[in-house]
């Protein structure tokens, strides 16, 4: 039987306990004293690493390094996760009474059950692989159900199931093993699962062989089609053996070609351990010339895994060494650092005076910088406030003293004196209106669009058409706040500007993007207006200054009697 490729479930169950106690460290260390584990954790990454790459040696030294550390901070759900791969890589590498002893560590640190539940099952695993490969069945059996009795699920429990048939067929109670797999084939999670089923069935194929049952060639023959279905070489090769093994008694030549296709898939993935089984195999089916082959070849594959697996236990044991003389020194070393501790605080409380000093001086100047900051928002507002009065002053006192002196001294019955009193009073509306217009906030958010295109379209009259192109094409939640806020003000005293001097019929405002920068471009049909006169408007100094604030360029073009132009444009 090839027992290492049942070892999934513990890897599975290895990879469950690292993430499920990360996540329980986590909410005990919602304490004062946090620990930080980010070290820890990176020592297990590397050792899992290092197992993947079968770089097995260094990833014995990770974890056991990661075990050290994880002592130091008494995080027993870590130094647990540790022992499990450390005592796994010696099962692995043949070093059972090591990884017994390893494993033997972490029985202690299990007695709360309930705070590490699946590094308690993890444990029972390890041990119960462990008494499997040394043919401790009894042992095996014994580890197995304590792993089932703990917290596990039941896929992984099936697994550990399954093993349990496995140290029953080895102890050559077939009937058992078949008594405990049969249900199993019948289980949800183990149908839904190929490669578990696959394995039951193989399992049960073997031992119907064992006690001559006709059955058995059924149950092989189907494991390894959904194993060769699969592409699993490790599985195909059990299935492979498991065949020969069958029809060794009855066809030796068949059971010869199942033996070497084992053996063949043994060499590919680099299985000492099963290439001597099928060696052995192959010794028993052949004679002369490749007896002596398959003899040879059986010895030396077997010298050299014993000598591998010596230096493995030798570096084993070094590595443990090296780490126990660590801690003893460190043990020494934490009085000395513990001087340098206290040395430490008294520089700190120095320098935590110093710090109160700084935010005290920081604190000054913020409330220096928020009180200038307030007297320049008061003066800000005082000088819009001015603004507004003199507008109100200029353009709308005169008019409103001219609709109460008609009001006075006209006659209010006839028609033609209601609609010029109707009349004033709708300019003194629109020009009241406009003022407010100019003086509020602008919407930079998503309104903005629909904002600025009312603020254009107010100025269309009876006598004065306004077209607007391209404004849609913009994107402008691309453009930054405040450069928006300059397009509503600039287009806003170009048409005031317009209302006020231009005499037009006709204003086109056209919008584009030319490269990474915003074109605006404004003509009207008015009576223009000349260099001279440019340099004294108020409304086209403020256009000039806004757009040149935003490192932007503007062009005027105007002559007398040929309308007004202008085209401007700035970085987007």
């Amino acid at each position: 039987m090839f027992k290492k490729k049942y070892f999934l479930v513990f890897y599975l169950f290895l990879a469950l306990l690292f993430l499920t106690q990360s996540c329980e460290k986590k909410k005990r260390n919602n304490s004062s004293k946090k620990q930080d584990l980010t070290e820890i954790n990176r020592l297990i990454d590397i050792g899992h690493k290092h197992y993947e790459n079968e770089a097995f040696d260094s990833s014995y030294y990770y974890f056991n390094k990661a075990k050290f550390a994880a002592e130091i901070k008494k995080d027993t759900s870590r130094i647990i996760h540790s022992i499990s791969w450390m005592a796994q890589i010696q099962t692995y590498l043949g070093d059972y009474s090591g990884s017994e002893t390893t494993s033997i560590e972490a029985l202690p640190l299990l007695e709360n059950t309930t705070k590490y539940p699946y590094g308690q099952t993890n444990i029972y695993i390890g041990l119960g692989n462990n008494y499997l490969m040394i043919f401790d069945n009894d042992n095996a059996i014994y580890y197995y159900k304590k792993a089932i009795n703990s917290k596990t699920d039941e896929e992984v429990e099936s697994d550990i199931i399954n093993n349990i048939s496995l140290a029953y067929t080895e102890k050559g109670d077939y009937q058992t093993a078949i008594q405990i797999l049969l249900p199993l084939t019948i289980k949800k999670e183990v149908k839904n699962n190929s490669e578990a089923f696959a394995r039951i069935i193989n399992n049960l194929g073997h031992n119907y062989n064992k006690l001559g049952s006709s059955k058995a060639l059924y149950y092989l023959n189907k494991g390894l089609k959904i194993r060769e279905l699969n592409k699993e070489n490790r599985e195909i090769l059990s299935s492979h053996y498991n065949l020969a093994e069958y029809h060794k008694t009855s066809n030796l030549i068949l059971s010869t070609k199942y033996a070497l296709l084992a053996y063949k898939k043994a060499t590919q993935v680099n299985h000492a351990d099963d290439r001597l089984l099928c060696l052995k195999l192959l010794i028993q089916n052949t004679s002369g010339d490749e007896l002596k082959k398959y003899s040879l070849t059986y010895l030396h594959i077997n010298d050299s895994i014993t000598k591998v697996r010596q230096k493995a236990k030798n570096q084993f044991a070094k590595i443990k060494y090296d780490f126990k003389r660590e801690k003893e020194e460190n043990i020494k070393l934490k009085s000395q650092k513990k001087l340098q501790l206290e040395q430490q605080e008294n520089r700190n409380q120095i320098l935590y005076f110093g710090l109160v000093l700084f935010i005290i001086l920081i604190v000054s100047i913020a409330n220096y910088l928020v009180a200038k900051n307030k007297r320049e928002k008061i003066k800000a507002s005082y000088n819009t406030e001015t603004r507004i009065s003199k507008k109100l002053h200029d353009e709308l006192a005169n008019d409103v003293y001219q609709t109460m002196a008609f009001a006075e001294t006209q006659d209010l019955s006839t028609t033609q004196n209601k609609e010029i009193l109707i009349s004033s009073l709708d300019t003194i509306y629109i020009r009241t209106r406009n003022i407010s217009r100019e003086n509020s906030n602008i919407d930079t958010g998503l309104a903005f669009i629909s904002h600025l295109k009312d603020m254009m379209s107010g100025f269309n009259t009876p006598l004065v058409n306004v077209l607007i192109n391209g404004v849609d094409t913009i994107k402008w939640t691309e453009l930054e706040n405040h450069k928006k806020i300059i397009v509503y003000r600039v287009v806003q005293e170009l048409l005031v500007n317009m209302k006020k001097h231009s005499k037009c019929s006709l204003v086109v405002l056209t919008f584009k993007k030319n490269e990474n920068k915003l074109q605006i471009d404004y003509t009207d049909n008015g009576v223009g207006i000349g260099n001279s006169e440019l340099i004294s408007k108020n409304g086209l100094l403020n256009v000039e200054n806004r757009i040149h604030a935003i490192k932007g360029t503007i062009t005027f073009d105007t002559k007398s009697n040929k309308g007004f132009r202008v085209s401007l444009d700035f970085p987007i």
